[in-house]
C-alpha cells in the first residue's frame, strides 16, 4: 500500500484525497502526517536521480525556469525552478537536473550550469532557452555553446510591436524565413523581409536587426532535428506538469 501512496502522491493527488483512495481499499484511512512521513522516502530517489553522472555528449539542451509557490519559515513565497533537459547522441531525451532559487538571477543560472558540467555534462552545441538575460550571460560563460533563442517567444514579443492590424502581415512574412532550406537562405530571407517592413515598423525592425543570429541558430543543425530544437515546447510541457502536479499540495 505505501508504493501505491507514493505513486498518488507522486502523480499529482492531494494528501486528503490519498485519504481517500485509502478508505477505497477498504482500510480505515491514513492521517496527512503518515502520507507526508510515506512520501519523504520518494526525496532519496529524487536526490539519487537529480546527482546521477551524465554520461554521454548531450548536443541538446533546453533550459526553463517556472515559478512555484512554497511555504517558508511560516510565509507562502515564489521561487524559480529552474529545469534542464537534454538529448545525447542516441536521440534520447531526459531531464539532466532542477534547482531552486530566490530568482533568475545569473548568478544562480551560473551555479546550475557548473554543477550539470560537474556531473559530466559534456559535448553541448546548442541550448534553447528564452531570452533571459542572466541565462544567456550564464549559457556563454559556463557552456560555451550556440544559443537558440526560443522562436515562439520570439515571435509573441515580434507581433506585440506590429499592430493588431499588421500581425498576420508581420507573422506570415517572418514565417517565410523559417521555411527556408539551409542558414544561408534563411539569413538572406530575413533580411530580405526585415528591408521590406523598416519603412513601417522601425521599432519591430531594430528588433528583428538584433535577433536574427539568436533566433535563427537552429538551421544550422540537422534539418530532420530543426522541429524539436528552435523553441522550449518541449520543456514548457513538463512545466505545465509540475505546476499542476504541485498546485494540489
Amino acid at each position: 500500500m505505501s508504493a501505491v501512496i507514493q505513486e498518488a502522491y507522486v502523480q499529482g493527488v492531494s494528501t486528503r484525497s490519498v485519504d481517500d483512495l485509502v478508505q477505497s481499499f477498504g482500510m480505515s484511512g491514513i492521517s496527512k502526517s503518515q502520507v507526508s512521513r510515506l512520501c519523504g522516502e520518494i526525496d532519496d530517489k529524487i536526490n539519487n536521480f537529480l546527482d546521477r553522472p551524465l554520461e554521454g555528449d548531450w548536443p541538446y539542451v533546453w533550459l526553463d525556469a517556472t515559478y512555484l509557490k512554497v511555504r517558508e519559515a511560516g510565509r507562502i513565497v515564489s521561487v524559480a525552478v529552474t529545469i534542464a533537459t537534454g538529448v545525447n547522441g542516441d536521440g534520447r531525451r531526459e531531464v539532466l537536473g532542477m534547482a531552486i532559487g530566490a530568482s533568475e538571477a545569473e548568478t544562480f543560472w551560473a551555479e546550475f550550469l557548473r554543477s550539470l558540467c560537474r556531473r559530466g555534462l559534456r559535448g553541448v552545441k546548442l541550448v534553447i532557452s528564452d531570452a533571459h538575460e542572466g541565462l544567456k550571460a550564464a549559457i556563454t560563460k559556463v557552456l560555451h555553446a550556440t544559443w537558440q533563442r526560443c522562436r515562439v517567444h520570439m515571435m509573441r514579443n515580434l507581433l506585440a510591436h506590429a499592430g493588431r492590424q499588421g500581425r498576420g502581415v508581420v507573422a506570415a512574412f517572418v514565417g517565410t524565413a523559417f521555411a527556408q532550406d539551409d542558414a544561408a537562405s534563411a539569413k538572406a530571407q530575413w533580411r530580405q523581409v526585415t528591408d521590406q517592413l523598416r519603412p513601417k515598423a522601425a521599432k519591430l525592425t531594430a528588433m528583428m536587426d538584433e535577433m536574427e543570429e539568436d533566433v535563427l541558430a537552429y538551421m544550422g543543425f540537422p534539418k530532420e532535428h530543426r522541429t524539436k530544437i528552435h523553441s522550449t515546447n518541449p520543456i514548457e510541457r513538463l512545466n505545465g506538469e509540475i505546476k499542476r502536479r504541485t498546485d494540489v499540495r
